[in-house]
């Protein structure tokens, strides 16, 4: 069963003195098949990894490292 989620993915700037990061919005339709096709797309790199959790607001929360690139998706459900 698709659900509505809001879509939020920061990237965190890799330069040690600067704590500014780029933050995306999205909003989109899907279900847990297309959530992982979403996290999937992502998950670019020679070196990559992540972690996957549910947080205490229900949110799907998953941190990526990739390539030393480090982004985080947070799936909240409108």
């Amino acid at each position: 069963m698709k659900k509505t989620y809001e879509m939020t993915r920061e990237i965190f700037n890799k330069c040690s003195g600067n704590q500014m990061r780029d933050v995306f919005f999205e909003e989109l339709e899907a279900d847990d098949a297309g959530i992982d096709a979403i996290i999937e797309k992502y998950l670019v790199g020679n070196e990559v990894e992540y972690d996957r959790y549910i947080s205490s607001q229900g949110d799907i929360v998953v941190n990526i490292v990739a390539d030393g690139l480090r982004q985080r998706l947070v799936f909240c459900e409108a």
